[in-house]
């Protein structure tokens, strides 16, 4: 499950984000609304979990701006405003659920596997495609131009990553928080040797480049490298 936890708290942010992760989610953290708001409307995720009091953009505003774009992702609001005009406000603002701080992970959890079951929601991706590049999650093949590529367990979940964020840059945080589940700098270069490696495999036999370095920023995998 693809996961976009809104959350300005930054310790409370990392504790629901590594946990997410450990029960097999891909998350996203980002610490204000405006971002936010942005990175829900271009990017694909099968549940939001959004604080009410966000710097830059509220809650309530972010929330109401999805909705009124037609944005009908699951949303999921995990705030310390626990009034019932506070639920109320926000249920009535656009979201599914409403769960109050503090809270226990497992009905976190559980709420939003309940979300998941609702049939409204998208079926699952089980393919992704990028140019001529495929992986497919469920038999765990990955292929370029129909060619089979082997990757190691690593370098698998970090092509994922990139595929499912192709076009955006991921900074080299991004990549550590989102493949190795690490909340700090451990002053290695295990993404570059772990992004050289990938690029061995899915490049360089190719004559084209998919995944580009972006000077000062980290990297990103666009078709044909464009």
């Amino acid at each position: 499950m693809r996961s976009l936890l809104i959350e300005d708290d930054a310790k409370s942010g990392a504790y629901i984000a590594s946990s997410l992760r450990e029960i097999g989610h891909v998350v996203d953290h980002l610490e204000n609304g405006r971002d936010g708001l942005l990175q829900a409307t271009v990017g694909d995720y099968d549940v939001l979990i959004v604080d009410r009091m966000l710097p830059e953009l509220d809650g309530l505003a972010l929330v109401r701006t999805l909705r009124g774009a037609r944005i009908l992702t699951p949303i999921l609001f995990l705030t310390a405003m626990d009034g019932v005009n506070d639920r109320v406000e926000g249920l009535n603002a656009g979201a599914d659920d409403y769960l109050a701080k503090p809270f226990s992970f497992a009905e976190l959890s559980a709420r939003i596997s309940a979300l998941a079951r609702r049939p409204c929601l998208r079926e699952e991706v089980s393919v992704l495609t990028v140019g001529d590049l495929q992986m497919d999650l469920i038999r765990r093949i990955v292929t370029r131009a129909g060619q089979p590529i082997d990757l190691q367990r690593r370098e698998f979940v970090l092509l994922e990553h990139l595929m499912r964020t192709a076009g955006r840059v991921q900074t080299r945080t991004m990549l550590l928080e989102a493949v190795w589940d690490i909340q700090f700098d451990p002053q290695t270069n295990v993404v570059e040797s772990h992004v050289s490696r990938l690029r061995s495999k899915i490049d360089r036999p190719y004559g084209t480049e998919m995944i580009r370095t972006v000077r000062g920023a980290g990297y990103v995998l666009q078709p044909g490298g464009r």
